[in-house]
C-alpha cells in the first residue's frame, strides 16, 4: 500500500487537484494498492479553488502521520503555489520524502515549492515563467519530467499525463494502462 499526500490548498488550479485525485483514485478503484489522502492545509475541509469552486478534503494536514507517507503530489495554481510553499509543514515533508527517494511530484507553478524544499536539480518542467529563479534545466517542451523520485508537470493541459506518470512510477503498470485505455490516450496514440 502506498500512502500519497495530496494537500488542499485555497488557490490551487481546479482541472490540476481534481484530475490528480480523479485519476490515482481510479487506479485505486482498479486494484492499485494506493491511499490517496486529501488533506486541507487549514482546519477547515473545504478548500476554495482558483476559479472559487469550493471542495472537500477529507482530512486536514494537522491529522496527517508525515511518517507513514510514501508520496506527494502538488497541484498548481499561483495561489495555491504560494500556500503550499508557505507551508513550513509541506517543505519539511518534501525534504523527508526526497531524502528518502520517495515521491516528490509537483504540476504548472508548484514546482517552484519543490525548488524552495531544495530538490529540483537537473531536469524539470513547470508553467512559463515559474522557473525563474531556479537553477535547474527547464524543458518548456515537455509536458511533463521524471528525474529519479522528482515528477514535475508543465500545466493544465498536462494535469492527466501527469497523475499518469505518477501510476506509472509506483510501479502501478495495470492501473496505468487501464487508466490510460479509459481515457483513450491509446487510440490516439498520444505520447506524453
Amino acid at each position: 500500500m502506498k500512502n500519497i499526500l495530496i494537500p488542499f490548498a485555497n488557490g490551487n488550479e481546479d482541472i490540476e487537484l481534481i484530475s490528480i485525485v480523479d485519476i490515482l483514485t481510479r487506479a485505486k478503484n482498479g486494484g492499485a494498492k494506493l491511499n490517496i489522502i486529501c488533506a486541507a492545509l487549514n482546519d477547515s475541509l473545504e478548500v476554495k479553488l482558483d476559479s472559487g469552486l469550493v471542495v472537500k478534503a477529507h482530512t486536514t494536514l494537522n491529522q496527517v502521520d508525515f511518517s507513514t507517507l510514501d508520496g506527494i503530489v502538488l497541484a498548481g495554481g499561483f495561489d495555491g503555489m504560494n500556500n503550499l510553499k508557505n507551508d513550513e509543514r509541506i517543505i519539511n515533508i518534501i525534504k523527508d520524502l526526497n531524502s528518502k527517494k520517495k515521491l516528490v511530484a509537483a504540476l504548472c507553478a508548484s514546482p517552484m515549492v519543490l525548488d524552495k524544499a531544495g530538490v529540483i536539480k537537473g531536469d524539470f518542467t513547470c508553467y512559463p515563467g515559474c522557473q525563474n529563479g531556479i537553477n535547474a534545466n527547464h524543458k518548456s517542451n515537455k509536458f511533463v519530467v521524471v528525474n529519479e523520485n522528482v515528477i514535475t508537470g508543465i500545466g493544465p493541459i498536462a494535469s492527466s499525463f501527469f497523475a499518469l506518470t505518477i501510476l506509472k512510477e509506483l510501479g502501478f503498470k495495470e492501473a496505468y494502462e487501464g487508466v490510460k485505455e479509459g481515457f483513450l490516450i491509446n487510440h490516439f496514440n498520444i505520447e506524453f
